[in-house]
């Protein structure tokens, strides 16, 4: 059901029957590492290329979702994934692995949130009875198409950020026991005007802070409902400027509940400049760190903010700005 302006209502509360989120070797040394379940020693994971590996890291994100709910592939009757990946290819190389019917999405690093929206929206119409969401990046992968190959030894500004290398997948049903997904606020893109693409952080989080207002403004409900507010991908400079244009607006979100997957990822050793970025970024974060801490008792409500840039390398070469969009997604105990 519409409420207010963007925001659907999931009456059935859609239950997140199992989750997965599979990582890298960086990710293995980060600071929510016990919650990946499989790390891998390799960045190629055997394969002969990043975006072969990309599709493996979907895969097995899927599969493991699969089989913690004791569901076969043949039963779920949609697998809805984004990446970004030319033409998503990393999504429809895995659909075709899975086997299931597919459904492709683009929302560049938003693509986590957008399809457990969507999965969420077709489980509450009963148009489905299981629905698999996913998303995945590769840093090697992302960094050849939209920077410079790793190869190359590029020097990178303090406004960069390091792309994940991993990939989360969510079963989504109808009743079980689990996380139960209660709304999604659907974002606007939202272009200020930025072009420069080592600085994403501060391109989305002006689409971050409108879908957030967006989201309480329909929901008429205040911060503190959540325990948790998480960002997708800001990173440490976009975070705080989300933060700043929050409270410019009235909307002052207490520290310890606005975070950001980007920050949350990696421990403050790592080289990660800025902080985390990429598809897998929330994916991972939220369907690996968050729900495991719900399933705990530790977090009874979250609202994840899931942010991207939908820039490509032609765009950037036709000096376009970065316009950006932010879906928020949530999900309840």
């Amino acid at each position: 059901m519409l409420k207010g302006h963007q925001t659907w209502v999931f009456y059935s509360k859609p239950t997140i029957l199992a989750s997965a989120a599979v990582g890298g070797p960086f990710e293995a040394k980060g600071a929510v590492a016990e919650d990946f379940d499989i790390l891998h020693e390799d960045i190629w994971l055997g394969q002969d290329s990043y975006e072969k590996a990309e599709k493996k890291l979907l895969e097995q994100a899927g599969e493991i979702a699969l089989e913690k709910a004791g569901i076969k592939k043949e039963d779920v009757q949609f697998f809805l994934s984004g990446d970004l990946m030319n033409q998503i290819i990393s999504s429809s190389f895995a659909a075709r692995t899975l086997g299931m019917p597919y459904l492709g999405i683009f929302g560049a690093c938003s693509s986590s949130m957008e399809g457990l929206a969507l999965a969420s929206l077709i489980i509450d119409s009963k148009s489905a009875n299981y629905v698999l969401a996913g998303a995945s990046s590769h840093n090697a992968a992302a960094e050849k198409q939209f920077r410079y190959p790793t190869e190359y030894g590029s020097q990178k500004p303090p406004t960069a950020q390091w792309t994940v290398t991993g990939a989360g997948a969510a079963l989504v049903g109808e009743g079980g026991h689990g996380p139960r997904v209660t709304s999604a606020t659907i974002g606007r893109v939202i272009d200020m005007g930025l072009s420069d693409p080592f600085n994403m952080g501060a391109a989305m989080a002006p689409a971050a802070v409108d879908t957030i207002e967006a989201h309480f403004r329909d929901m008429n409900i205040e911060p503190s409902y959540y325990d948790i507010i998480a960002t997708g991908d800001l990173g440490k400079i976009g975070h705080r400027i989300a933060s700043d244009l929050l409270t410019d607006h009235g909307l002052k979100i207490p520290e310890n509940i606005l975070t950001d997957c980007g920050i949350l990822i990696y421990k403050p050793e790592q080289p990660v400049i800025a902080g985390g970025s990429g598809c897998g970024c929330s994916a991972t974060v939220t369907y690996g760190h968050f729900l495991n801490r719900m399933r705990k008792g530790e977090l009874k409500r979250i609202l994840i903010v899931a942010t991207g840039a939908l820039m490509s390398p032609l765009s950037f070469q036709q000096k376009e700005s970065i316009p950006c969009i932010a879906h928020a997604v949530s999900i309840e105990m």
